[in-house]
């Protein structure tokens, strides 16, 4: 619980910065201003930090001594890092969607998802509608790989 309100704390810290930040932009003529996009989020990240602090500070007085580590942790971890670098490296070769696929299967498994065709149709679902949302709607431009996805 001490380590929930302390990732709450700096995600409200977070999002002041963000804000103060986003506040700082110059405006625009534009219909949509540089803020358009951080201002929600550091609201979202302000909201996140406020209800993990609030969570924590309720389940706090009721919680146990010692620090129950889950087995394997360690493991899960660098298993994560090394999924986030081979998606940074091949990122440029095999395009967006098929890597984060691959990036949001290996981190679902280790955070031990069910290991079915489900894990791999969700990673798939989720890559396929951020690319998407950022590469067709908002027209940022996304590494498209052989396939042109």
């Amino acid at each position: 619980m001490l380590a929930t309100a302390v990732f709450g704390g700096l995600l409200l810290l977070a999002a002041v910065l963000v804000i103060v930040d986003a506040l700082r932009l110059p405006a625009t003529s534009a219909v949509v201003g540089p803020a358009a996009v951080p201002l929600p989020v550091g609201v979202a990240l302000g909201a996140v930090g406020a209800g993990l602090l609030v969570d924590a500070r309720r389940k706090l007085p009721r919680a146990g001594t010692g620090t129950p580590w889950q087995r394997r942790a360690g493991l899960r971890v660098l298993g994560l890092v090394a999924a986030l670098i081979g998606f940074a490296l091949l990122l440029p070769l095999l395009g967006y969607v098929v890597t984060a696929t691959a990036l949001f299967v290996a981190a679902a498994l280790l955070l031990d998802a069910p290991r079915d065709w489900r894990v791999l149709a969700w990673g798939w679902a989720l890559a396929a509608v951020v690319f998407l949302v950022f590469d067709r709607l908002i027209g940022l431009t996304l590494p498209s790989g052989p396939w042109g996805f």
